[in-house]
């Protein structure tokens, strides 16, 4: 324990010897003088917590004492104890107390009393110092805190900038490949051409999956990812997804099937796209790590209450299954069976950990059942509520895109395939444009002639997108400032839409776009 050091002031030697003898105990270091001048000194110098002081010395009385005391920022916190053979009268009490002492003692001081009064002025002053220490770990926590903290948003921001760029660099050719293949489709084909435009497009669409896994992930651990139920004919998704993943069973010679229990409701309310995601990663997967035999998804009602039912969607399949110790690890982030399933089978580990966040969401259950060599049985389960009356909406007719009437269009677009894509579109709807592949060339191009319109990728050298918007909207093109102006985006964060927006953009969309959306966004902004 550390002691703790008690200082006593007096002009006579024998009160401070009966006041050592008194106080002497293992935890206190006494130190005293009868000098008040080295009493000063040792203040200064020391860590002193308690100073006994007498009331009448020569030189330099005891009030005179304490008052130097106070005054000094070094020694303002020692708890002061007047110690006096004169009156007792209240004034000299209120005086001693009032230049700062915590107590006021008079001779022939009572051992016991004394003795008990420095006990609690110790204990005080342990405690004081307690206090102290734990404020300081608190400020050092209160520093690592506020460290870890900037260091945590720092990794986010690490991470935020990270999916934009991956996500711009995937997207982009991404939606050139799709572009150009939805192009392609409207060509004179033979039947040979359209099954591989068909494989091609099926392989476009498993890439922008990989990228929206990712970006999916990242919404879920953000809290930023939300379902929407509504109703949903669960037979035909099922149906659907199987038909969707035919394909490669096909190349596999795999056994694709499904088994529909005949009491399944048909309708449920249920977000139909995350549910579809959940059976596409599941079938995948199982279709992945199949080498011979087969894949069933077998959809069950476990139980019913009311109007819920429990529906159990399992994947059973003959594959090479997963090693019990090695359970747990599949649903982790970027995570897989063992080494040796990265090299053989590929992947990113992503699909079961987007599986097992979808179902928490959900409110669900997800199980496995797997022994090696011999296959997996993956399940998910949950309550869905029965729709029983439901609009039948008439199947949508594909919409005929009608052409424009003198509207001239500036694109700023620097990747060729997509410009390219761009172009070919804009033409089919006999629309004039100006084609150029940065901002500045934008900015200069606005300057010499006028646009109905203007379409601004968001990254390109030179100058980006969003500085040229700021640009424009602050007129270094004279008279051009309020042109409507539609920006491209590959990244598909949250932020972006918002960023673009405050930049001085009218709409953003998406790559890869859907031509009748961009079709919509120029008539929106071209006509009124």
């Amino acid at each position: 324990m550390e002691k703790i050091n008690i200082l006593i002031v007096d002009d006579r030697p024998e009160n401070i010897i009966a006041l050592e003898a008194l106080l002497q105990r293992k935890d206190i270091n006494i130190i005293s003088t009868t000098n008040p001048n080295e009493a000063l000194r040792l203040a200064w110098e020391m860590d002193i917590a308690i100073a006994m002081i007498d009331v009448q010395m020569p030189e330099m009385d005891g009030f005179e004492l304490v008052e130097i005391l106070k005054s000094n920022p070094r020694t303002k916190d020692i708890l002061i104890i007047f110690v006096t053979a004169i009156s007792k009268e209240t004034k000299y009490a209120v005086k001693g107390l009032s230049t700062g002492a915590v107590d006021y003692l008079y001779k022939p001081l009572d051992p016991f009393v004394t003795s008990a009064k420095v006990d609690s002025f110790i204990q005080f002053v342990r405690n004081q110092r307690e206090i102290k220490k734990k404020n300081k770990e608190l400020e050092a926590y209160q520093k690592e805190l506020i460290k870890a903290k900037e260091l945590a948003e720092q990794g986010k921001r690490i991470k935020e900038n990270f999916l934009a760029n991956m996500s711009h660099e995937i997207r982009t050719p991404i939606n050139g490949i799709i572009g150009i293949a939805q192009l392609l489709k409207k060509t004179g084909l033979n039947e040979e051409q359209h099954e591989m435009l068909n494989l091609l497009e099926v392989s476009s669409n498993s890439l922008l999956g990989v990228i929206n896994d990712v970006l999916d992930l990242s919404k879920i651990e953000s809290g930023k990812f939300k379902i929407n139920r509504a109703p949903t004919d669960i037979t035909k998704l099922c149906k659907s997804v199987v038909d969707l993943l035919r394909i490669p069973a096909v190349e596999k010679e795999l056994k694709l099937d499904i088994d529909l229990d005949p009491e399944l409701p048909a309708m449920i309310l249920s977000d139909s796209l995350r549910l579809n995601q959940i059976l596409m990663n599941l079938i995948g997967n199982a279709i992945k790590f199949t080498h011979e035999g087969s894949v069933i998804l077998k959809v069950e009602i476990l139980d019913r209450k009311g109007n819920n039912v429990q529906i159990r969607f399992a994947v059973i399949d003959s594959g090479i299954g997963v090693a019990k110790e090695n359970l747990d690890k599949i649903f982790e982030t970027f995570e897989q069976a063992d080494e040796q399933t990265t090299i053989k089978f590929g992947g990113t580990g992503l699909g079961l950990s987007i599986v097992k966040n979808l179902a928490k969401l959900k409110g669900g259950t997800l199980e496995v059942q797997s022994e090696e060599s011999k296959g997996s049985t993956f399940s998910f389960s949950n309550w869905y509520e029965i729709i029983k009356e439901v609009e039948v909406l008439k199947k949508p007719t594909e919409e005929v895109l009608m052409p424009f009437n003198n509207l001239k269009i500036l694109v700023a677009e620097d990747n060729p395939i997509n410009k390219f894509l761009i172009t070919k579109i804009l033409q089919s709807w006999h629309i004039e444009m100006d084609v150029v592949e940065n901002g500045k060339e934008a900015i200069d191009k606005l300057r010499e002639n006028d646009y109905d319109l203007i379409l601004m990728d968001t990254f390109m050298p030179v100058m980006n997108g969003l500085e040229a918007i700021k640009l424009i909207r602050e007129g270094y093109a004279s008279g051009k400032e309020n042109t409507p102006i539609i920006t491209f985006s590959a990244a598909v964060m949250d932020t972006d839409k918002e960023t673009a927006m405050a930049a001085g953009a009218n709409d953003v969309i998406s790559k890869p776009f859907d031509p009748a959306t961009l079709h919509k966004k120029i008539q929106e902004f071209t006509t009124g």
